[in-house]
C-alpha cells in the first residue's frame, strides 16, 4: 500500500518506521534487507517495541547488508535459545505470584541488547533514532531521544503482563505499542517526506469479534492500534509519501495466546517478508 499527498518524486528526508509485534518482528529484518538492496537508506529510524530493537541495531551499525546479517544472527540466536522468554511454566507461575505483575524476567532481553549495543547513547548512533514507550506516571506517550539506548529499548519493549515495567530515571514505562504501535505520525512530525512502514502483518489481517475471554484484550488493543495507524495514514500532509511494506504471510495463528513464545518460523518470516518487500519495491520505486 502506498499513499501520497502529491503524485511527485520525493527528495526530502526518508524515515523508516518499525512497528511493534513481538516475535512477528522478524519480518522487519527481511524488509530491511530488501530496502538496503535497492539503495534505500533512512535519515531517521523510529521504532516501537520489537521495532525499536531492530531499528536500534541499524542506527548503531549503519544501514547495509552487514547489519542485516547481524540482525539475522540475533534472531537465529533468540529462536535457538529463547533468551527473552526462556522460563518454564513453574518459574513463570512463581514469578507471577511473587510479583503480581509479570511472568518473565527482562534480564535476558537486557543482556542480549547489551551484547549488541553496549553502552551506546543516542548521541553515539550512526543514524538518528527514537523509540516510543508508555509512561505510567504521566499516562503518556514518551519518545526516548537521549540517554542509553539499551534502557530506552527495554522500556519500549516492556510488554504488559509478560515483562516488568522498565524504570528509567525514576519513571516507570510499559511497551510503546500501548500508545503508538506504528508511529507514522511521529515520522511526519520529525520532517520526513518519504516514510517506509515496516510492520509485522497484523494490520493486514481482518479483525473479527472475540470468541474467548482471553481474545477480548487482544481485539481491543488491535482496534486502538489500527485506528491510530489508519487515521495517520489517511491524514498525511501534502508532499509526504508513505509506503507500507507487506509481510507476504501470516495467519490468525500468530495471534494465539502463546504465539509470543513461538520462534520456530523466524527464518521463514524473514525470507517471506524479504520476497514480498522486494516485489513491492520493484513495482513502486
Amino acid at each position: 500500500m502506498s499513499l501520497a499527498g502529491h503524485d511527485v518524486s520525493v527528495s526530502g528526508p526518508t524515515a523508516f518506521v518499525l512497528g511493534g509485534g513481538g516475535v512477528l518482528g522478524a519480518a522487519e529484518v527481511g524488509m530491511l534487507r530488501a530496502l538496503f538492496e535497492v539503495g534505500v537508506h533512512p535519515d531517521l529510524l523510529l521504532g516501537t517495541s520489537v521495532g525499536a530493537l531492530n531499528a536500534a541495531l541499524v542506527a548503531a551499525h549503519g544501514p547495509g547488508p552487514e547489519v542485516v546479517t547481524r540482525l539475522e544472527e540475533l534472531w537465529a540466536g533468540v529462536a535457538a535459545g529463547k533468551e527473552v522468554y526462556a522460563d518454564g511454566p513453574v518459574r513463570q507461575v512463581s514469578r507471577a505470584v511473587r510479583t503480581g505483575t509479570h511472568v518473565h524476567d527482562s534480564a535476558g532481553l537486557r543482556r542480549r541488547l547489551r551484547h549488541e549495543l553496549g553502552d551506546r547513547t543516542f548521541e553515539d548512533l550512526v543514524v538518528p533514532f527514537q523509540c516510543c514507550a508508555a509512561s505510567i506516571e504521566r499516562a503518556a506517550e514518551h519518545w526516548f531521544t537521549t540517554g542509553r539506548v539499551v534502557d530506552a529499548v527495554v522500556a519500549s519493549a516492556a510488554v504488559p503482563g509478560l515483562l516488568e515495567p522498565a524504570v528509567v530515571d525514576g519513571e516507570h514505562y510499559l511497551d510503546g505499542g500501548i500508545v503508538n504501535s506504528v508511529p507514522v505520525g511521529r515520522a511526519v512530525a520529525c520532517g520526513a517526506e518519504r516514510v517506509f512502514v515496516l510492520q509485522v502483518g497484523r494490520i493486514e489481517r481482518p479483525l473479527r469479534p472475540p470468541r474467548r475471554p482471553w481474545e477480548v484484550a487482544r481485539v481491543s488493543f488491535e482496534i486502538a492500534r489500527r485506528h491510530r495507524f489508519h487515521f495517520e495514514m489517511a491524514n498525511l500532509p501534502d508532499g509526504v509519501v508513505a509506503h507500507v511494506l507487506p509481510t507476504g504471510g501470516g495467519s490468525a495463528k500468530d495471534d494465539s495466546l502463546l504465539a509470543y513464545r513461538s520462534f520456530a518460523k523466524v527464518h521463514d518470516r524473514i525470507d517471506t517478508a524479504y520476497a514480498a518487500a522486494r516485489d513491492y519495491l520493484a513495482e513502486h520505486l
